[in-house]
């Protein structure tokens, strides 16, 4: 047999393995992709990348701010404006206070006045405010009426203005008091909601205390009143609406955290 003829009979499998092999790589776009090579028996399997979840927003806060669940349960769903005044110590006289409004009872919210600098009483806070303790009451109560020697301005709150709201002498560092009562918001505590702040009347007994308000600062601590600068005063006037039923949340930061 001719050594040429040979050669070709012997390549011919070769030949037809190596075009069989050709045409799979040449297949049209319609054949399925190569598999990947598996490596040696036993050996980990890499698994195929994931793609990282989306991550989603932190939900807005829905508690009030500096506030904590004891404290914040005494607010009513129906509450969407809140004073939040708040001292360092139960002993201290200085505080800051932050008006802050949510849109409804499951909306965060949102702070839209202050910080503002304040005052309250010359030995501070105390939880069970006496007469005469000179300490702020801690805790919720509502504000509901306002009133003062100058003219309503412009407040959604009942205004009583009258010539009783007139003051003189001097607070405890020797400041002019005049002037302090000019714009004033009675604090509910030991008193009757819906009536002027001037009322007299302490549904808990005199022994309890009265006559809390926020009023105008007169650069120095208070008897047991929350105070605010004359423009502030203002702002929160006409800021508070009752149908919000706003609150005032005060007292030392410890104690409004719980």
């Amino acid at each position: 047999m001719p050594v040429c003829l040979a050669a070709a009979r012997l390549l011919a499998p070769t030949v037809c393995a190596a075009l069989l092999l050709a045409g799979c790589a040449s297949s049209s776009s319609s054949a399925p992709p190569p598999r990947p090579l598996a490596g040696p028996p036993g050996a980990p399997v890499s698994p195929a990348p994931v793609s990282p979840a989306p991550v989603s927003p932190a939900p807005a806060p829905r508690g009030l701010p500096g506030v904590g669940p004891e404290t914040g349960a005494a607010l009513t769903d129906g509450t969407l404006q809140a004073l939040v005044v708040t001292g360092a110590t139960r002993d201290t006289h200085t505080a800051e206070a932050v008006l802050y409004e949510r849109a409804h009872a499951d909306a965060p919210w949102t702070r839209v006045l202050g910080p503002w600098p304040a005052h309250n009483a010359l030995r501070g806070w105390t939880p069970d405010h006496t007469e005469g303790d000179l300490r702020t009451p801690i805790g919720v109560f509502g504000l509901g009426d306002a009133g003062g020697l100058l003219p309503d301005p412009g407040t959604l709150l009942p205004y009583d203005q009258d010539e009783d709201f007139g003051i003189s002498g001097e607070g405890f560092l020797g400041e002019p008091l005049e002037g302090s009562f000019d714009y004033v918001v009675a604090i509910d505590y030991n008193r009757v909601p819906g009536t002027t702040p001037l009322d007299a009347e302490r549904p808990l007994g005199e022994e309890r205390g009265g006559g809390v308000w926020i009023h105008v600062d007169h650069q120095g601590p208070t008897q047991a009143c929350i105070s605010l600068a004359l423009d502030h005063m203002r702002e929160l006037l006409r800021a508070l609406d009752p149908a919000g039923l706003p609150v005032i949340v005060m007292g030392p930061e410890a104690d409004l955290r719980r």
